[in-house]
């Protein structure tokens, strides 16, 4: 023990030469050279395509041969799904059922009626402008009738 008081021992140095230990919840980082897997590509069938399959599906079934529409769904890479609902689209609306559509939401309007619409509008701000100016022009001839004005007859050009 030393004179003043105990005696002050350094602490040690943290040593840089091992690997930290994790903490809790931490993951261990990832490095940049570390390959990863794009994302597949969604994949689109044409009207012909979705046809082309339909109909092999329905020639595998059949030759009643036994795993036969399971062996097409796998070469062609598709789902029994894709196939219900492209035959369901196909007795419905035959080959023209099976073209894609646009996505999103439907229209409420086509072009035809969004023409129509347009021009009622413009019909009924219009009549809103007559009705207007014909207000204004009966007010017109009351302020001239109070002040005791005349007013021009019309002529037979002006109407």
């Amino acid at each position: 023990m030393a004179e003043n008081g105990p005696e002050v021992l350094p602490k040690p140095s943290p040593v840089f030469d091992q690997e930290p230990t994790p903490i809790q919840g931490e993951r261990k980082r990832r490095s940049a050279s570390q390959e990863t897997v794009q994302p597949g590509k969604r994949r689109h069938f044409t009207a012909t395509e979705k046809l082309r399959l339909v109909r092999a599906a329905d020639a595998a079934l059949a030759s009643s041969e036994r795993g036969a529409l399971g062996a097409v769904l796998r070469k062609e890479g598709i789902y029994s799904s894709h196939l219900s609902t492209w035959r369901r689209q196909f007795a419905e609306n035959g080959a023209a059922g099976l073209t894609s559509r646009q996505p999103g939401r439907k229209p409420k309007l086509d072009a035809k009626a969004q023409s129509l619409l347009a021009v009622i509008k413009e019909n009924e701000a219009l009549k809103h402008k007559l009705r207007v100016a014909n207000a204004l022009i009966g007010l017109q001839k009351k302020a001239h009738e109070l002040l005791g004005l005349t007013l021009p007859e019309p002529s037979d050009e002006e109407t």
